[in-house]
């Protein structure tokens, strides 16, 4: 069996050559490219069978790549991070750096600080965001485990992460929680 650090090298290898991994995150199994690859996030649109007007969550390996990707952090967002206990996502107001297809409309991004070492190693060995969306059809059930993902799903990727790493995922969806720059918070999902 492949130790972390050799499944890491060739997830890696796989997102820095423009594809598209399936992989746990610390919430759900996931689809992953790199968030500032517009071709490869266009493939994870078609793999799902998405709207590509569906804005995507990312995620970042600490607070420091998050400022990089997005124009302003606001102040409560750090006091949030720090005290968290369970995945959350937050939506920031402005993005930057990324592709113009994982952005919303109103140019906002939604980015999680994942709760496992393997994703955040990913993620700075990477040293962008990835993309981390449900890895099922548009509309269709959200796997929480490998052996509830379709076959159409994981034959469709270029890497699949090995099941074994799951162990640390929640199963669940994590919270989502919209900031604005003036100090406003709303609560998209809990």
């Amino acid at each position: 069996m492949k130790d972390t650090a050799e499944i890491l090298a060739e997830a890696l290898k796989v997102l820095k050559e423009g594809g598209v991994i399936l992989y746990p995150t610390d919430t759900v199994w996931g689809l992953g490219c790199d968030a500032t690859n517009a071709a490869a996030v266009e493939r994870i649109f078609e793999i799902k069978h998405r709207p590509a007007n569906k804005s995507l969550v990312l995620l970042a390996s600490d607070l420091d790549m998050v400022a990089r990707f997005v124009r302003q952090i606001p102040s409560i967002a750090i006091d949030l991070v720090e005290v968290n206990d369970s995945p959350m996502t937050i939506i920031y107001p402005e993005g930057q750096g990324l592709a113009p297809n994982v952005l919303a409309e109103d140019s906002s991004v939604g980015i999680r600080i994942p709760m496992n070492e393997f994703c955040r190693s990913l993620a700075f060995k990477l040293r962008r965001p990835l993309v981390s969306t449900s890895a099922n059809i548009s509309g269709e059930p959200t796997p929480a485990l490998f052996r509830e993902i379709s076959p159409e799903i994981k034959n469709a990727v270029d890497y699949c992460v090995p099941a074994f790493l799951e162990k640390e995922a929640t199963g669940k969806a994590s919270q989502i929680i919209k900031l604005g720059l003036d100090g406003e918070v709303e609560i998209i999902r809990r």
